[in-house]
């Protein structure tokens, strides 16, 4: 593969999944419709790790993960899902089952926002968003889930 040619598919690859600009020669308009529906599967993969996540925010699923994850490389649905409900915990618009998924994911799992999420080996306790989890021994319970203020 040539050099120039494997440039311009890597260009492409921006425009497409991380918003980079649209290459010359490619139609803006089919590339950004291209964008849209990679966005819209991706929140499908998200939506299955953080299942709890998208039913809190329900119909606003779609829309919210767009705007977040426009411009965003992806880094998998688990990671992906992460940092968009924290994210949205540090903005104060974590929904409330979002929050009890969250609290028991980093009850269970240090992630730092870069490398894969590893298991925790030592007990945790967890506040996201007005929920708290405890984790002793591998073992994860809700203490308090996030409730309606």
């Amino acid at each position: 593969m040539s050099g120039d040619l494997a440039a311009r598919q890597a260009a492409l690859v921006a425009a497409l999944v991380a918003g980079a600009d649209v290459p010359d020669g490619f139609d803006v308009r089919l590339v950004g419709v291209a964008r849209v529906a990679l966005l819209r599967k991706r929140a499908g993969e998200v939506a299955r790790h953080w299942p709890l996540l998208a039913a809190g925010l329900g119909t606003r699923w779609p829309g919210v993960f767009l705007d977040w994850a426009a411009g965003r490389p992806t880094g998998g649905g688990l990671r992906d899902g992460w940092d968009l409900a924290r994210t949205l915990r540090d903005q104060g618009t974590l929904p409330l089952l979002g929050a009890d998924e969250l609290a028991v994911r980093e009850a269970t799992a240090r992630y730092d926002g870069v490398d894969p999420p590893r298991p925790r080996r030592c007990p945790a306790l967890v506040r996201a968003g007005g929920a708290v989890a405890v984790q002793v021994a591998g073992r994860v319970r809700l203490l308090r889930p996030a409730r309606n203020r």
